[in-house]
């Protein structure tokens, strides 16, 4: 083989061993996107783990939620936009699995009204009704919250009082 035709192979390897590497991160971004959890705001999702899973640590639970439920189901439920993962692990701390969870906005036909600086959501299927919605003028959000936590507290009082 000529010493023109090694430095050939030479250079065409090292281009192949440089495309290679960079390549590399893209497409670990893709086959993370892939095994990515998607889930909608107020919404949950229900995800099968390996039975042998005894922890699960949530990235930022302040945009996802999860919950291990009986036979390695997982329950995960969009609290606020954005990506957080969560990472399972079994009795002696080994990683099981990490995944991503992408969190979105809602996916009914969702108008949104500016009055000044505050904001109001209504969802239109099939007639326009006020809904909360993250970010919302804190007056409903909140005025809502604390009658959903009233209705939610009669409830449970009134069950208590059923089983006694």
């Amino acid at each position: 083989m000529s010493s023109l035709s090694l430095r050939f192979s030479m250079r065409f390897v090292l281009l192949a061993l440089a495309v290679g590497t960079l390549m590399r991160p893209v497409a670990a971004a893709a086959e993370s996107s892939a095994d990515a959890i998607s889930v909608n705001v107020d919404q949950a999702r229900l995800v099968k783990l390996p039975a042998r899973v005894a922890t699960i640590v949530v990235g930022n639970p302040l945009i996802a939620d999860v919950a291990l439920q009986a036979g390695g189901i997982l329950v995960v439920t969009g609290k606020g936009y954005g990506a957080t993962n969560f990472i399972a692990m079994d009795r002696a701390g080994q990683v099981l699995v990490d995944r991503q969870i992408q969190v979105e906005g809602p996916t009914d036909r969702l108008i949104t009204v500016y009055r000044g600086v505050d904001r109001e959501s209504y969802s239109c299927m099939p007639i326009c009704q006020r809904r909360v919605t993250l970010g919302d003028g804190d007056t409903f959000f909140k005025t809502t919250m604390e009658q959903a936590g009233s209705l939610s507290g009669q409830a449970s009082a009134s069950a208590g009082a059923a089983k006694q």
